[in-house]
């Protein structure tokens, strides 16, 4: 089944693609079926239904989104990118 990845930043537009493409390129690797969107922050509650986990590239409050959320920043930076993509796979194998 596929899973949905929301990526937001403060516009939508450059830094979420980045991390999207390479989130759903790290995806793919490891044979993992998703559906990645980038969206900006002023949108992001109406997309966040029916997602499975929310990846902030900007600091983000600990506003509880009601799905795990993690960090995109190793996803930007490569910095800690393993360490990012084994809690994602996890998350996502294990189902909310």
């Amino acid at each position: 089944m596929k899973k949905k990845i929301i990526v937001a930043c403060g516009s939508g537009v450059a830094t979420s693609n980045t991390v999207a493409e390479k989130v759903r390129n790290l995806c793919k690797q490891r044979n993992i079926d998703v559906e990645v969107m980038a969206v900006d922050f002023k949108s992001l509650k109406d997309y966040l239904k029916g997602a499975d986990v929310f990846i902030s590239i900007a600091p983000y409050d600990k506003t509880d989104y009601g799905v795990p959320t993690i960090s995109g920043i190793p996803f930007l930076t490569g910095v800690g990118i393993d360490k990012a993509m084994d809690e994602l796979e996890r998350i996502l194998r294990k189902g909310r």
